[in-house]
């Protein structure tokens, strides 16, 4: 009798344990801005809370980089399979990486620190 109730509190463990790794690393809390980087080197931070489209000038090409909506996505690339594209908007979770184009766009959360600071 006491195995399936240990059985039961292990199982029901992992299952909060999996939702609580998944909600980090696919949604979390969404990001009030983005850094935008090709080659590790930061070239552009933007607000998620200001709509705008940019082009960002890669070595090998470029991207299209839109920030609507609080999200922020490439809407155009001109490199192979277009998987950065394919990501679609987000804002927040997993950076968005075009390997091709060595771009990066990985969420800055919002602190406590930001709002006392200014």
């Amino acid at each position: 009798m006491k195995t399936k109730y240990w059985i039961l509190l292990l199982g029901l463990l992992a299952v909060v344990l999996g939702a609580i790794c998944v909600w980090q690393f696919f949604g979390g809390r969404p990001a009030g801005q983005a850094e935008v980087l090709v080659d590790g080197v930061l070239v552009k931070t933007v607000a998620l809370s200001v709509d705008q489209t940019f082009t960002v000038e890669c070595r090998d090409g470029h991207n299209v980089i839109c920030v609507e909506n609080g999200a922020i996505r490439v809407l155009e690339a001109d490199c192979r399979g277009n998987d950065c594209v394919k990501t679609g908007p987000r804002s927040g979770g997993p950076p968005i990486v075009c390997l091709p184009h060595r771009l990066m766009i990985r969420f800055v959360e919002k602190s406590e620190l930001d709002g006392i600071a200014g």
